[in-house]
C-alpha cells in the first residue's frame, strides 16, 4: 500500500490521512483485563468497515480476551473513514474506544483501481469485484498479522447475506488464496460453519459465536442492544461500485483509458458527464462546489471552457476533440448556463499547460440532442 496523492477527496475536511502502509491513526485503547491476567493475551487481527455486521465481531471476539486489533481498509471508491456521505465512514477512533480494541487505518490507492479494472473472480451486478476485494484486503491483513504476531483474522461476513461474496464456496475461495485456510474466523455464523483452527485450539469460545445467515438483519439488532451500539449505518452499503449509475461511467473510463488514477476515479463522482467521441469526453459541472472540484482535477492538456457573457456552468474536456468537438463542447456549456437559449454566445476556451486561448460563438445545445451523449 503506497501513499496516493489523489486521496482522499480535497473537499473532504474531516478525510484521514492516509499512510503508504498501515498507520495508526488512533490513539490505542487500553484493553480490559484478560481472563488470565498472568499470561500473554492472543492477538487477532480484524477487518472492519464500520458496519454494524464488522462493528459486533470485533465486539465478540474482543469480549472474550483477546487483544484485537481492527483494519479500515479505505478505497477511491467511497469506503472512506471520515469522508461524508460513505455508509463506512463512521470515525473508527470512537468504535474502537467504545468496544477496547485497537484501530489503523490503510490506504488502497493504484493496486485496487487496477483490481477493480480486471478483477480475477469478475464483477457483481455492477462494477463490485466483491471476491477479489476481500481477497486483496485479507492478504494484507495477513501481513500485518504475521508482522505482530497475531494468531488468526476475522471479519463481520454473514452467510448468504451477499450474493456474490458471502456463500460458503466463495469463502473457502478466498481463505485459500488469502493463504490462510482455517484461520479466518466469521463470529456471526462460526456455528454454520467448520470450526477454525484457533476455536480448536481453544483460542476462541464456540458456544460464545453465533449461528446468523442469510439477509435479516432482526439478530445483528439485538446484538447491537446488547452491546449498547446506538449509531451504526444502515446496510445499503458504502461502496460506489454497487451503484448502477456510478458503474455506468467507470465502466466508460475504463473503456477509453489506458491509465486509470485516483484523481479520474474523484472525477466521475462530479458533474454531468457527456461521451462527445471515442476520443473526446466533456464533464459539465452543476455548482460552485463542482467548479471548484473539476479545476482540482484538471491536469495539462486538459482543456478548460466556460461562458464569457453569462454565468453558469463550466467544464473540463479531456481527450482529443477533434475538428468539431471544441464547438460542441461549448455549446454544451451554454446550454447549462444563464445564456439565451435562442442566440449565440460567447465561450472561452483554454488548453491548461498550453498557451493562449479561444473564443468560441455558439448556441445552446439542444437537450433532446444532449441524451444519445450522456454517460
Amino acid at each position: 500500500m503506497r501513499l496516493d496523492p489523489a486521496f482522499p477527496e480535497p473537499s473532504a475536511a474531516a478525510s484521514p490521512v492516509p499512510a503508504p502502509v498501515i498507520a495508526a491513526t488512533a490513539p490505542e485503547s487500553t484493553p480490559g483485563p484478560a481472563p488470565d491476567s498472568q499470561r500473554t493475551r492472543a492477538k487477532a487481527v480484524a477487518l472492519l468497515s464500520g458496519g454494524l455486521d464488522s462493528m459486533l465481531a470485533v465486539r465478540i471476539v474482543a469480549r472474550l480476551g483477546l487483544d484485537v486489533t481492527a483494519l479500515t481498509f479505505m478505497t477511491h471508491f467511497g469506503c472512506s473513514a471520515g469522508i461524508e456521505g460513505s455508509s463506512c465512514g463512521h470515525d473508527p477512533t470512537k468504535i474502537a474506544a467504545e468496544g477496547n480494541f485497537k484501530v489503523k487505518l490503510c490506504h488502497l490507492g493504484q493496486e485496487y483501481i487496477d483490481m477493480v479494472r480486471k478483477p480475477k473472480h469478475g464483477h457483481g451486478k455492477n462494477m463490485n469485484p466483491c471476491v477479489d476485494c476481500r481477497i486483496m484486503m485479507l492478504g494484507y491483513a495477513k501481513d500485518y498479522a504475521e508482522a505482530i504476531g497475531a494468531s488468526f483474522l476475522f471479519t463481520g461476513e454473514v452467510l448468504g447475506q451477499r450474493p456474490m461474496s458471502q456463500r460458503l464456496d466463495a469463502f473457502r475461495i478466498v481463505d485459500r488464496e488469502v493463504g490462510m485456510e482455517g484461520r479466518i474466523l466469521r463470529p456471526l455464523s462460526a456455528k454454520l460453519l467448520k470450526p477454525t483452527i484457533p476455536e480448536e485450539e481453544g483460542l476462541i469460545d464456540r458456544e460464545k459465536l453465533y449461528a446468523i445467515h442469510g439477509r435479516t438483519r432482526k439478530a445483528q439488532m439485538e446484538l447491537a442492544a446488547e452491546f449498547g451500539i446506538k449509531e451504526f449505518p444502515t446496510p445499503a452499503g458504502g461502496c460506489l461500485l454497487t451503484d448502477p449509475r456510478f458503474s455506468e461511467k467507470l465502466r466508460d473510463l475504463f473503456a477509453h483509458a489506458d491509465k486509470v488514477k485516483g484523481k479520474d476515479i474523484h472525477l466521475l463522482k462530479i458533474g454531468r458527464h457527456f461521451r462527445l467521441s471515442e476520443d473526446w469526453k466533456l464533464v459539465v459541472g452543476r455548482d460552485e462546489g463542482e467548479n471548484t472540484l473539476l479545476e482540482q482535477y484538471a491536469e495539462d492538456g486538459d482543456y478548460w471552457l466556460e461562458a464569457i457573457d453569462h454565468p453558469g456552468a463550466v467544464a473540463l474536456g479531456r481527450g482529443r476533440p477533434g475538428e468539431n468537438g471544441l464547438e460542441l463542447a461549448a455549446r454544451i456549456v451554454l446550454r447549462y448556463g444563464k445564456a439565451p437559449k435562442d442566440a449565440p454566445a460567447r465561450v472561452l476556451v483554454r488548453l491548461l499547460g498550453g498557451e493562449g486561448a479561444s473564443i468560441l460563438s455558439v448556441g445552446a445545445a439542444e437537450e433532446a440532442a444532449l441524451e444519445p451523449l450522456r454517460v
